[in-house]
């Protein structure tokens, strides 16, 4: 279990990217959803311990992390944003050298951790090519590989799925779900739908803060007949937005679609329809936003 409490960071430029964080993380994938901005990485970044919050605290199961960080780099497994890799270096041999860093010593405990992690994310048949030199799917599979050495418990993942196309994007959240089935996998993400394919428990962050919290099923039902939908010119949008609570837009067919929450039904050419989690992701950044 993660636990969490009034964890706040504050930039030396005065940016209070954290402020006063209580999450409880158990084994399985959690999803912590947010636009750009809103603090994800910096919580990821002060979980994988390469930053020091300002205050507050985190626990790992017996673990004090931001007292003993070595302590819980011995059992994390971790997959930044961006990740840099040696040129012309193969995926064997990086792999192979990452796996000493992490301190997996003798030689043939060494050969089957790399051999196995290779073709649990399906690059075996490419383990001789150079990782510069892989596509930006085959780059993510690597990293899950490299973030999966020394059978972590805890494993976070920071906007994984960014930039990949819909195949590349399937195959890596199959291989996310495979892994979180019997360890503590936090998924950060700004995609909506990587959270609602794979995550039993999740939570929105925005400006820093906790909006939302709680499973996504529940989420979406807790909605059911308050959101409404109608299209219109995109003229229109302005007039719609100062009469309606407008969530949420897209465009279709060169006309505008448009999502309204509303506990009745704001007008007669509004039908209902069901709420998804885009629904609820949007809704709790609208009224985040009229707060402020």
């Amino acid at each position: 279990m993660l636990v969490i409490k009034g964890l706040t960071h504050v930039y030396a430029n005065g940016t209070r990217a954290l402020e006063n964080i209580d999450l409880e993380v158990g084994t399985g994938m959690f999803g912590l959803l947010g636009p750009n901005g809103a603090g994800k990485s910096t919580l990821m970044r002060s979980v994988a311990t390469l930053q020091t919050p300002t205050s507050g605290a985190i626990r790992f199961g017996g673990i004090d992390v931001i007292a003993e960080p070595e302590k819980l780099r011995r059992t994390l497994g971790y997959l930044p944003q961006d990740f840099g890799v040696y040129p012309r270096v193969s995926a064997y041999d990086l792999l192979d050298h990452m796996a000493v860093l992490k301190g997996v010593a003798g030689r043939a405990e060494r050969r089957e951790t790399v051999e196995g992690l290779l073709n649990q994310v399906n690059l075996w048949d490419v383990r001789k090519k150079a990782v510069a030199g892989y596509s930006g799917g085959m780059r993510q599979r690597f990293g899950i590989a490299q973030a999966l050495i020394g059978r972590p418990s805890l494993i976070i993942v920071d906007e994984p799925t960014a930039g990949l196309d819909p195949e590349e994007r399937n195959r890596f959240l199959n291989l996310l779900a495979e892994i979180g089935e019997n360890v503590v996998v936090i998924l950060s993400t700004h995609i909506v739908e990587d959270v609602s394919d794979l995550c039993p428990r999740m939570a929105v962050l925005a400006s820093g803060k906790i909006l939302l919290e709680g499973a996504p099923a529940k989420l979406m039902a807790d909605l059911g007949g308050r959101i409404w939908t109608k299209t219109i010119d995109r003229a229109d949008l302005a007039a719609e937005r100062e009469r309606h609570e407008v969530i949420s837009t897209r465009l279709s067919a060169g006309r505008t679609v448009i999502h309204v929450l509303a506990d009745n039904p704001p007008g007669p050419e509004f039908a209902p329809v069901e709420g998804g989690l885009e629904d609820v992701y949007f809704s709790t950044l609208t009224a985040s936003r009229r707060a402020a």
